[in-house]
């Protein structure tokens, strides 16, 4: 059975890169990670929907009736393991997968039954790819397979779940916010119903994630110090300074006491939990863990919106990295939206700030609410139905999947 009206293939064209395969975690620590790649051949959805909107819960009651269907015809067949299977191939398969894809929308009925991976099939993945927050490539391998394994009943569970937060949500919003959905790892500017902006990010890591809330941003910090948090200190730093004794000075972080007093690293015992006692600083400066500039939205959990010099992050599949705070790509862009109605922050003098090196902060006229939600399904008002991987685990979605 084939679904047709909710698969718009309008998302041909949609290249995402958000999170997926959540497994593949980095070992190093959280503020040293350096990447020279950059994302390449990605666009933003052409949808300018916000994700927190009534148009956005309409949409997902009526995919939830088309993966309803799906679910009580059976589902969808699951792609044997193998090689990776990419346009020119011919394998035995190719015909499974031509008919999972053809149930869930994203290959057009009566192509027939070939084993070869044509251009058709090819198109079909990477529609599939861009629904499901993966790099759109073509290329069917592990964690296009593991989308694909997903159960309909899965599915079907997450958008249910996804509902009941949209309808909470979207109560009542204001005319100006932010949205960070956490499990699709990518943030929204919206004004008056319409996204104006939409930016990669990076969330927390699954041990140490990143907290759903609704606060207002107040502040830009150009070229801010960054304290290194208490959860920093003990599992990364202490074993980081125990093997690299150099580690600190490299990279321009200085220790405090409690009256405010200057130490060196050698003064420390870094075979002790000593450390704990102080605070650790980062001066500003390219290796600054919060990049150019921070987000201020003061909240109980400490967290915070920021630049990051580690650019290559924004290019992978799992972009769950942080100790809670959220990356932001392109973060300049949204600084200059967040300003937009304070008086005297034009972009020029945004550029001019954080060319000058120096701490400034520019402190918002009208602060902005921004929401840090957790979305795995939903749907836009072209009928394109997307799912992201539930890191945190907290649809449940394991549960479900256990009983199948």
């Amino acid at each position: 059975m084939r679904v047709s009206g909710i698969f718009a293939f309008a998302c041909a064209a949609a290249s995402l890169a958000a999170g997926s395969a959540f497994a593949q975690q980095v070992a190093q620590v959280e503020w040293q990670q350096r990447f020279d790649s950059a994302p390449a051949g990605q666009t933003m959805p052409k949808s300018s929907v916000p994700i927190l909107s009534k148009q956005t819960l309409d949409a997902s009651q009526y995919a939830l009736q088309q993966y309803q269907q799906i679910e009580a015809q059976g589902g969808w067949p699951a792609i044997p393991e193998g090689p990776v299977l990419k346009l020119g191939t011919r394998h035995q398969d190719v015909p499974v997968l031509r008919r999972r894809l053809e149930i869930s929308g994203d290959l057009p009925a009566n192509l027939g039954t070939s084993d070869v991976f044509d251009s058709y099939v090819d198109a079909a993945v990477k529609r599939f790819q861009a629904r499901h927050g993966l790099i759109v490539n073509g290329a069917v391998g592990p964690d296009s397979r593991k989308a694909m394994n997903i159960p309909a009943s899965v599915r079907r569970h997450q958008i249910e779940t996804s509902m009941q937060r949209l309808a909470t949500l979207t109560k009542k919003l204001d005319r100006r916010f932010v949205t960070v959905n956490l499990p699709g790892a990518q943030v929204e500017a919206v004004t008056d119903g319409v996204v104006e902006l939409r930016h990669t990010a990076v969330v927390g890591k699954i041990d140490r994630a990143s907290p759903q809330l609704a606060v207002k941003i107040q502040e830009v910090n150009f070229n801010p110090y960054w304290t290194v948090p208490t959860s920093i200190i003990r599992k990364d730093l202490i074993p980081k300074m125990q093997k690299e004794p150099d580690y600190l000075t490299k990279n321009h972080i200085r220790i405090f006491t409690q009256r405010g007093d200057e130490l060196l690293p050698e003064q420390v015992n870094w075979q002790s939990d000593e450390a704990m006692d102080y605070r650790f600083t980062q001066d500003p400066g390219d290796l600054n863990s919060m990049g150019s500039m921070r987000l201020n939205m003061p909240n109980k959990d400490g967290v915070y919106m920021h630049d990051t010099p580690s650019k290559g992050l924004f290019g992978e599949n799992a972009r769950f990295h942080s100790s809670g705070c959220v990356r932001v790509q392109n973060i300049r862009e949204l600084a200059t939206w967040l300003l937009a109605e304070t008086p005297g922050w034009e972009r020029a003098q945004i550029d001019e700030a954080i060319k000058s090196g120096g701490r400034i902060d520019a402190k918002i006229k009208q602060p902005v609410p921004v929401h840090w939600v957790y979305i795995t399904a939903w749907a836009d008002q072209d009928g394109v139905v997307q799912f992201r991987d539930d890191i945190y685990n907290l649809d449940g979605v394991g549960e479900v999947a256990s009983l199948q």
